[in-house]
């Protein structure tokens, strides 16, 4: 009973601090954008305390999601990829990677982007020698 408590207590205690913290937040976040931007892009005007949490909050569902850990950073991830990876055999080890590299492109290979040589069309002048 005594744990309820002081459950209760802190859920009290949490909630206004949330919202203080919440709106402070917002508040700093409409003055950094009417003391920035508008100075900074004519076409951007300054907004109110509503629009910046309207702000505040479309960045968290675009950027930060709702919340819950990240299960594919996590160590139980890596490892549990790490295992599958190692049971596979040779060949599947080299249809993953393939597979891989053709959804991701080169940027998550071992090896740095190797370009292919750009060839000249005949066809078009080359203006990079015009004097």
């Amino acid at each position: 009973m005594n744990n309820m408590k002081r459950k209760i207590k802190w859920g009290f205690l949490f909630i206004p601090i949330f919202i203080g913290g919440l709106f402070l937040f917002t508040w700093v976040v409409m003055l950094l954008w009417n003391a920035v931007l508008p100075a900074a892009v004519t076409a951007i005007n300054p907004i109110g305390f509503w629009q910046a949490m309207g702000i505040l909050a479309l960045s968290k569902i675009l950027f930060g999601g709702f919340g819950g850990k990240s299960w594919r950073g996590s160590p139980q991830w890596k490892q549990k990829m790490k295992q599958r990876f190692e049971n596979m055999s040779p060949e599947e080890q080299e249809n993953f990677k393939a597979e891989w590299k053709n959804r991701c492109g080169h940027r998550w290979s071992a090896k740095p982007f190797q370009s292919s040589p750009v060839e000249e069309n005949p066809t078009q002048p080359d203006i990079s020698k015009t004097n």
